[in-house]
């Protein structure tokens, strides 16, 4: 009986370790990532009318408490939201957020695109491309990962305007 038992345990794990693998390599492909998570209705509505909403987790929860607290000042524009407004999306960015942790430390300014991790994403891209009429600057997001609107970066979906 045991005998028998053995290889049908085994093959349950075998099937259960290629389910798993091919849920992974599928999220891989898609662009998916663990850290992907819902917009808030409130984020998008007030943030992704300027720019896209950028996800939580491209910035520690001190940037982003930081750049609330300043939106009369948001570089260089007024952002201004009300108190409410800027309560739901502050408890639901930090919530959301990288974290504090030194492989997310606080980038200069709380740019995006001054982090460590953004530098090293796109250091094979030359200053140049940032200028061309499509992009305007690093933090246009949207110009060259088509599908930045869904928060999804993956480099199988990167076409770079000429």
């Amino acid at each position: 009986m045991l005998f028998t038992l053995v290889p049908r345990l085994l093959m349950v794990c075998v099937a259960a370790v290629i389910a798993t693998l091919t849920a992974a390599i599928a999220a891989a492909e898609s662009g998916g990532t663990p850290s992907q998570v819902n917009v808030l209705p409130k984020y998008r509505q007030e943030c992704a009318t300027c720019h896209i909403a950028y996800p939580p987790g491209m910035l520690p929860a001190a940037s982003w408490q930081r750049i609330l607290g300043n939106l009369q000042h948001h570089f260089g524009t007024d952002a201004s939201l009300d108190v409410d407004s800027v309560k739901q999306i502050s408890t639901w960015l930090a919530a959301n957020s990288a974290g504090d942790a030194a492989a997310h430390a606080a980038p200069p300014e709380d740019r995006i695109t001054r982090s460590h991790w953004f530098r090293q994403e796109h250091a094979e891209v030359p200053a140049d491309v940032w200028k061309r009429p499509m992009i305007k600057s690093a933090s246009n997001c949207a110009a060259c990962h088509t599908r930045a609107e869904q928060g999804n970066f993956n480099e199988h979906f990167i076409r770079i305007p000429q």
